[in-house]
Parts: structure tokens; C-alpha cells; sequence
């Protein structure tokens, strides 16, 4: 028996005549919003908050990896502990623990407070996330999975396009902590909108943590893992030192590098939702083009880093394709592991977290040893590696496709 009951919501929903597709994923969007404004407003607000607590900003920059490890480490925990809470319950108490951390960021004395506060708002994003999208998946039909994922995502992507620059804005004319002010009253309207629209959703009986622990420890669901944690290191091992790229290889002015970032934005939204669509498609073949398409752009973009337009157009393409594999893995994950969805949806955030940790790292280190020059077709090294991973487990599947076995379905 699966340990949630989204199916039972949809046809409960359907019978009446009325989805509530449009609203009830717009809440969640808003939230997904409020959480990449509270993860990504920090690196335009950093100069600021390092001055104003008397750090280096190297110091300042743990708040960044402090933050991703807090989402690997602490979200599957966090998801263990609350598995027996009603999903929608248990999304009302972790924007209430997201309002609650970014309220301790605006009154933060110290560095160390900040931090504190940093690593509980940590919490609540991978734990988020994966419940989110197991709701969001079971508030459409089951061929519109993927694309009911990327609308509730596209909070994350649209928060770059539009809530990272407002809230660097705040930041810098306004102080930090009303940056982290702004992204607390998102965090209350995200939570009216949770308790408003979200429907209750009748759970069946949960699955044992024995069996949950089971059906995400499955090997193939930790290889598809390791492909998110390998394709997101190559995102942040380029896009983590993107600004240096432009500004001191390419030649653009500080002031244009906001704008092109901007764009980024818009290439990540846009090829977050076509990727939902496409993994709606057809599941693993879009997920195995896609990052074959990121490690052709980022090999491209090796040569046209040193072109004003050549940069802008790869950059815009790199940012889309990055995006758009998203989708697709979270539902192939929930796909595997159906008697803990919600545990393997917050694993791959992790899973996600992990990769960007160790992209920063890996990338600052290839800067010194290499050079700023080196960095995208390292990175197309790395999701070479990601797009061969998933190419194994499909072929994989596609060998048991051959043999007639009775009850077996790969997606």
C-alpha cells in the first residue's frame, strides 16, 4: 500500500468535477518562492552583512555552505521524524519554522545567531520540497505529474528572476535584515495561502520507517541520486563564480553582470517548466537529452566566454537546460521509492544540496590550480559523468523491458 494517499486526492477531486489544480499549486509556488529568495539573497547581500557583523567575507560566504549542508543533512531527518503528520499539517509547521528563522536573521546580534538562523530556515527547504511535490503530484492526473512539479519549482526559478534583485535592492539601500524581512512576510503569505487552498489530504497507513528506509536505499534510486548529487555540481562549480567569468574573461561591467544574471533567471523558468512537459513526455529519454544538452553548452560555452554575445546567448541556453532535468528526476525518484515518496522527493533535494557544496568547492579549487578559464568545460566533464549514470540505469531498464516479467513496469 502506498503511504500516501494523492491518488485517492485526484479522484476525489475529479469526481466532484473540480481540480483544484490552479490555486492550491500557486501556494505552494509562493512558498517554493520565499525559500530561493532566503537561499540565494545572500550572495548579493553579502559584502553587506559581512560588514555589518565585522567578518571577512569568507567567513560571511559560510552562511552559503552552511546552508546547503543544513538542507542535505537535516531535511531527510526532519522528514523521518514528522512522517506521521497530515502533509498539509506538517507543511503549516514548516513555514511557521521558515518565518520563524528568517524572523531570527532580522534581529540577529552576531554572526553566530545569524547562522543559527540560517541553518533553521535550512531545514525547511528539503523537508518542503519533497512534500510539496508529492501533493503537487497528486493534485493533477498522473500524466501531468512532472508538469504539476516544475509549476510548483518554478517559485525557486522565478525567485532568481525576480526576488534575489529586489531583495539585493532591499539589502543594499535598506540593510540586510530587511532583506531577510521581506522574505519573512512572504514566508506569512505562503502559509495563508497553504492553510486557505491546500486540501486536507486522508492519508492511508504510513508505511514502516523500516520499509521507507528500504525503498529509498533501493540501488537503482541512490544511482539516479548520485546523477542529481554529479549534475548539480557542475551547475555550482560555474555558476558559483560566474560573476569573476564575466567581469575578468569575458569583459563585462559589473553592472551588466545583474542583468545577464537576470536572463539566467529567465532561461532557468523557462526550461523548468518546457523540462516538466518534456518528462511528461517521455520520462528518462528527456532526462538523459537534457544533460546531454548541458554538456554540450557548457563545452561551448568554454569557447564563447570570451564573446559579450556568444557568453549571453550560452549562458541564457545553460541556465535552461540546467533546470529543465529537474522535473524529471524528482518524479522518476517519487517513481521508484512509492512507499516513501515523500522521503525520497527530500533526498534528492539533499542528494541536490550535496552536489552544490561540493561544486563551490571543486570549482574554487579548479580556480587556483587551473584557472577561471577552466571552469565550464570541467563542468561539462562532470555532467558527462551525470548523463553516463542515467544512460546505465536505462539501458538498464531497457534489458529487463526485453524479458517478460509479470508486474514489472519501467518508466
Amino acid at each position: 500500500m502506498n503511504s500516501t494517499s494523492t491518488p485517492d486526492l485526484h479522484s476525489r477531486t475529479t469526481a466532484k468535477g473540480k481540480e483544484p489544480f490552479p490555486v492550491s499549486l500557486l501556494s505552494l509556488t509562493v512558498g517554493a518562492f520565499a525559500i530561493g529568495m532566503t537561499e540565494f539573497v545572500i550572495m548579493g547581500i553579502l559584502p553587506n552583512v559581512a560588514d555589518d557583523l565585522n567578518v571577512s567575507i569568507s567567513t560571511a560566504g559560510q552562511l552559503i555552505t552552511s546552508y546547503a549542508l543544513g538542507v542535505a543533512v537535516g531535511a531527510p531527518i526532519l522528514t523521518i521524524l514528522t512522517h506521521r503528520l497530515p502533509q498539509k499539517l506538517l507543511l503549516c509547521l514548516l513555514m511557521a519554522l521558515f518565518i520563524l528563522g528568517n524572523g531570527i536573521a532580522v534581529i540577529a546580534p552576531n554572526y553566530t545567531v545569524l547562522m543559527a538562523a540560517r541553518l533553521i530556515t535550512a531545514l525547511c527547504h528539503g523537508t518542503f520540497f519533497g512534500v510539496g511535490a508529492v501533493i503537487a503530484s497528486g493534485l493533477v492526473k498522473p500524466h501531468k505529474r512532472a508538469g504539476a512539479v516544475s509549476i510548483m519549482m518554478a517559485g525557486l526559478t522565478i525567485a532568481n528572476i525576480i526576488g534575489v534583485p529586489v531583495g539585493t535592492f532591499v539589502g543594499q539601500h535598506l540593510g540586510w535584515r530587511a532583506s531577510f524581512g521581506a522574505i519573512m512576510v512572504m514566508g506569512i503569505v505562503a502559509l495563508i495561502g497553504i492553510v486557505l487552498f491546500i486540501p486536507r489530504i486522508r492519508r492511508d497507513e504510513s508505511a514502516s520507517l523500516g520499509k521507507q528506509f528500504r525503498a529509498v536505499a533501493q540501488p537503482k534510486l541512490l544511482i539516479i541520486l548520485l546523477a542529481c548529487a554529479v549534475g548539480n555540481s557542475s551547475l555550482f562549480a560555474v555558476f558559483t563564480y560566474i560573476a569573476p567569468l564575466l567581469e575578468q574573461v569575458t569583459g563585462f561591467h559589473e553592472s551588466s553582470v545583474t542583468w545577464i544574471l537576470v536572463l539566467f533567471g529567465i532561461g532557468v523558468t523557462v526550461g523548468n517548466m518546457l523540462g516538466g512537459k518534456l518528462a511528461d513526455w517521455k520520462l528518462m529519454p528527456a532526462i538523459l537529452g537534457i544533460f546531454l544538452s548541458i554538456c554540450v553548452l557548457l563545452t561551448i560555452f568554454t569557447f564563447t566566454v570570451k564573446s559579450p554575445v556568444g557568453a549571453v546567448v550560452t549562458i541564457f541556453l545553460w541556465g535552461a537546460a540546467s533546470f529543465a532535468v529537474m522535473p524529471g528526476i524528482q518524479v522518476k525518484i517519487m517513481n521508484l521509492a512509492q512507499e516513501a515518496p515523500a522521503l525520497a522527493s527530500t533526498s534528492n533535494h539533499s542528494a541536490g544540496n550535496l552536489g552544490n557544496a561540493f561544486g563551490a568547492f571543486f570549482g574554487g579549487w579548479v580556480i587556483d590550480e587551473m584557472g577561471l578559464t577552466s571552469l565550464p568545460w570541467i563542468g561539462a566533464l562532470l555532467v558527462g559523468l551525470a548523463f553516463l549514470i542515467v544512460l546505465a540505469v536505462y539501458m538498464q531498464e531497457r534489458r529487463r523491458q526485453t524479458v517478460p516479467v509479470a508486474g514489472t513496469v519501467s518508466k
